[in-house]
């Protein structure tokens, strides 16, 4: 055991593993960096060539612009970290096959048990690319008729004309009027 604490030992592991580590932690550092620009530079082309429903305001165009652009950049940036992590474990001396073969199981497993939260996120992503409505406009949705009170990626929030709110999940909605926009 005393062999893994002499100099020559962890001079020679550095050397060869730590190199090898600290390359790939650059690596995935500058691809999340780079990749930061490179995806607000192209969603906002992508927003501004894209069909408008009607004129909004900068800032509210701004703020459906960074919404997209969070989402957009996490994925992107749990998807370089994983990557990293798996190409760096095996210097640490884990063998990774298993470990894959155990993730792809348990990932088909959550994913399969969270089917419709995983929708209520891709119907969310859709609204909001595809802008069919906003905060504060008047629409029917799931059979309901309110005003939107609040909208993220997971559910939107209705208060109809008693005061009583609505907490409809977004995979759930597959109609909307919007009465705001004539």
């Amino acid at each position: 055991m005393s062999f893994l604490f002499s100099p020559n030992f962890l001079f020679n592991w550095l050397f060869s593993h730590g190199i090898k580590i600290a390359g790939v932690l650059i690596v995935a550092l500058v691809s999340v960096r780079v990749g930061k620009v490179f995806i607000s530079k192209y969603l906002k082309s992508l927003f501004r060539k894209g069909v408008k429903f009607k004129k909004i305001s900068a800032v509210l165009e701004e703020n459906r612009i960074d919404t997209v652009n969070k989402v957009v950049f996490s994925i992107f940036k749990a998807i370089i970290w994983i990557i990293a992590l798996i190409t760096i474990l095996p210097e640490f001396g884990v063998e990774i096959g298993p470990l894959l073969a155990g993730v792809g199981v348990t990932g088909l497993a959550l994913g399969l048990g969270a089917r419709s939260l995983i929708q209520d996120y891709l119907s969310g992503l859709f609204i909001l690319l595809e802008d069919q409505y906003r905060v504060g406009e008047e629409v029917e949705i799931a059979s309901q008729k309110g005003q939107v009170e609040d909208f993220n990626l997971r559910r939107t929030v209705l208060r109809d004309s008693n005061g009583i709110l609505h907490y409809i999940p977004n995979s759930q909605i597959k109609k909307v009027s919007n009465f705001s926009r004539k």
